[in-house]
């Protein structure tokens, strides 16, 4: 393997949101490829707890009407902002697809329900990694709607179970976007 293409991904992975994307059609292939790599993530006990629902063409209308109508169901009238609602009501309409991420907890509850998150947090940077390989931009989105009770449900997940999100994955309707970290030696220290 050569490492270098490993770093060049990484380093370009960038978190691109649904107004920067176009609405093209990502192809299935592509798709089933972010999702098996998600599969590959680490995980404890092998307890493999990421779980996905994917939405394309008129099925992110729907999530579109969903995430609106939770969003209103959920807010209390003093904390709703009307600008968040119109965003809820089109933003899966911008993306290529829409993937919900969602986190199975292990039946027996060996293994920590943090632990667990982290593996399916691990699952999302393979997703993104993917994509950015595929030229195409990714934004894992955990609004309040995103990560509501109402969004598990739609998951089919149980109640212990857990929404972690939207997974908004497009085609970048412009150039891909650049970036800048500091530098690592800031936030490293040696024993």
């Amino acid at each position: 393997m050569d490492p270098t293409l490993i770093t060049e991904v990484i380093r370009n992975r960038r978190t691109v949101k649904p107004g920067q994307m176009s609405d093209r059609p990502i192809d299935r292939d592509i798709i089933e490829e972010i999702l098996q790599n998600a599969n590959w993530a680490p995980t404890h006990g092998m307890t493999q707890p990421w779980r996905f629902k994917v939405y394309q063409g008129q099925s992110r209308h729907e999530l579109a009407n969903f995430l609106a109508a939770t969003y209103k169901a959920i807010t209390p009238p003093e904390s709703f902002k009307q600008a968040k609602y119109d965003k809820f009501c089109v933003n899966p309409t911008r993306a290529g697809a829409v993937i919900a991420v969602g986190m199975k907890r292990q039946e027996s509850g060996k293994i920590t329900e943090l632990d667990e998150i982290m593996a399916v947090a691990c699952a999302v940077q393979n997703m993104h990694l993917t994509a950015t390989a595929h030229g195409v931009g990714g934004f894992w989105s955990t609004n309040v709607a995103a990560i509501s009770d109402e969004m598990r449900d739609c998951m089919g997940l149980a109640p212990n179970d857990r929404a972690l999100g939207l997974f908004y994955l497009g085609y970048l309707s412009g150039d891909w976007p650049s970036s800048a970290r500091e530098d690592i030696a800031t936030k490293v220290t040696w024993a």
